[in-house]
């Protein structure tokens, strides 16, 4: 795209916003049932989209997707009138009479940035908090994902306010020239190796951003006693690794953490697993370009990882599908395990007691979240006082990102900044405090000139003593 059509399109994004069209809330509204008209009727075209460019069945592509976001516009548009009114709040004795409220306004223009395993939903979800705070915005979908990105420059203009809302394809190009501009908020999905660059960038001009980054999420599994606790927490792994855009996703699992004497018995669980839930390759999204697939089958490659390998490690270049791949106990100091894998193969590293889990995870940067599969009290509170991570989800995978009332972010390297719900419009918001005073009084011990009487009433009005400063200011309380 040449820079003056580009600016030109981004200048017009700006005047919309700046008309004050999409402060109001019926436009907001309006925005909401737009996008939700659009995942109703063009359910089938996105199906179409996400098979192309990720292999995904349409249930996996409902459910991960199209559900979601239909569950969350129904959210927004449920909660909205509540998230825009002022929020009161308590004020000292030392500003009466002053009333003051929270009032949430609209960032401005705001760059959405999206990630290419989930393309639909990742370029979408923030929208929805865009929209629900009153701003314009520009998306930018991932190049690596063609037909979705396409699928996004056709439709928004067609179902959405295309003045207020504009999608830009391209590569990495088109990104560079983007984050050249000024934004009032920059939103993005991807790598951490990118967010880098995004934030480098956001610097120039003190842009706020909210990285949504990765890292390799562990997940400690405990020895569980009840046969039923072992094959539900066996069929959860398997869908937290696999059944998410074949492990391509940063809430995934990376890798599991058990004790070396149940080890044996978990991995025969996860193979008896992955057989019941992938029959035949149908089921499986394939790998999304030519360089990730060459990039994971590079960890396989390496021999001493090879060796490790216990299922699974097939591989089919031409329909770019990796089988789901477990291995046992690779070299700590392989790329394997100090890169995020981002794709189905599933390092198993075992420890004499799972107690060990903690140090293990304390030594390496902080994840986008931590699974833990234990019954053990005293684990849970040890992981929860002791361990820091994006979210911490016990005894499941995956249901945190689907859950509107829960924030949904990282911590240091796995990234900054909340959303989801109230937390997108949160995110896209500026929350401005509001004060108002009457004239009607006045007190004079805020002014100089100093004396001792002027600093004991300070004194009182910053203890909050209200009764002994009305019995000092009425001479009924000794000096």
């Amino acid at each position: 795209m040449e820079s003056v059509g580009l600016e030109s399109q981004l200048g017009g994004v700006r005047s919309c916003f700046k008309s004050g069209k999409t402060r109001s809330l019926s436009w907001r509204k309006s925005q909401l049932k737009a996008v939700m008209k659009l995942l109703q009727e063009k359910e089938n075209d996105i199906f179409v989209a996400l098979k192309e460019d990720l292999g995904k069945h349409p249930a996996e592509a409902f459910r991960d997707e199209v559900g979601f976001l239909i569950k969350s516009v129904d959210y927004h548009l449920e909660n909205l009138d509540k998230w825009v009114v002022p929020t009161k709040m308590q004020i000292p004795l030392a500003a009466f009479p002053t009333t003051a409220h929270i009032v949430q306004e609209p960032l401005g223009v705001v760059l959405i940035i999206s990630s290419w395993n989930f393309p639909i939903a990742l370029s979408l979800e923030p929208l929805l908090g865009a929209i629900s705070a009153g701003n314009a915005a520009v998306i930018k979908p991932s190049e690596l994902a063609p037909s979705s990105s396409a699928f996004l420059a056709t439709n928004i203009p067609i179902f959405l306010d295309k003045e207020a809302i504009k999608v830009i394809q391209g590569g990495p190009n088109i990104g560079e020239q983007l984050l050249e501009r000024r934004w009032d908020k920059i939103f993005f999905t991807g790598s951490t190796r990118v967010g880098r660059m995004v934030m480098t960038a956001a610097a120039k001009h003190l842009t706020p951003v909210c990285l949504e980054l990765g890292g390799k999420s562990p997940a400690i599994v405990d020895s569980l006693s009840g046969s039923r606790d072992r094959k539900v927490t066996a069929e959860r792994i398997v869908g937290g690794k696999w059944g998410a855009a074949n492990g391509q996703a940063c809430v995934g699992i990376d890798y599991l953490l058990v004790e070396e004497k149940f080890a044996p018995i978990l991995v025969e669980l996860l193979k008896a697993t992955i057989k019941k839930f992938y029959p035949n390759p149908e089921f499986v999204s394939k790998i999304i370009n030519k360089n990730h697939f060459q990039r994971l089958n590079n960890y396989m490659s390496d021999p001493s990882v090879a060796s490790s390998i216990v299922h699974g490690g097939c591989t089919d270049y031409e329909n770019m599908v990796i089988q789901p791949t477990i291995l046992v106990d690779p070299p700590l100091d392989a790329e394997i395990m100090t890169e995020e894998i981002f794709g189905p193969l599933l390092p198993i590293i075992t420890l004499k007691k799972i107690e060990d889990s903690i140090g293990f995870i304390r030594a390496r940067p902080k994840p986008l979240v931590i699974y833990a599969f234990t019954n053990n009290e005293s684990l849970k509170k040890r992981l929860v006082e002791e361990t820091s991570s994006g979210a911490l989800t016990f005894n499941d995978a995956l249901i945190q990102y689907i859950c509107d009332t829960v924030p949904f972010g990282g911590v240091g390297p796995s990234g900054f900044g909340k959303y989801h719900g109230k937390f997108s419009f949160d995110a896209f918001s500026h929350g401005k405090p509001v004060m108002r005073r009457s004239f009607l009084t006045e007190f004079s011990f805020r002014y100089p000139p100093w004396n001792q009487d002027k600093l004991q009433l300070l004194r009182y009005i910053y203890k909050w003593d209200y009764l002994r400063f009305v019995l000092y200011t009425l001479g009924l309380l000794k000096k």
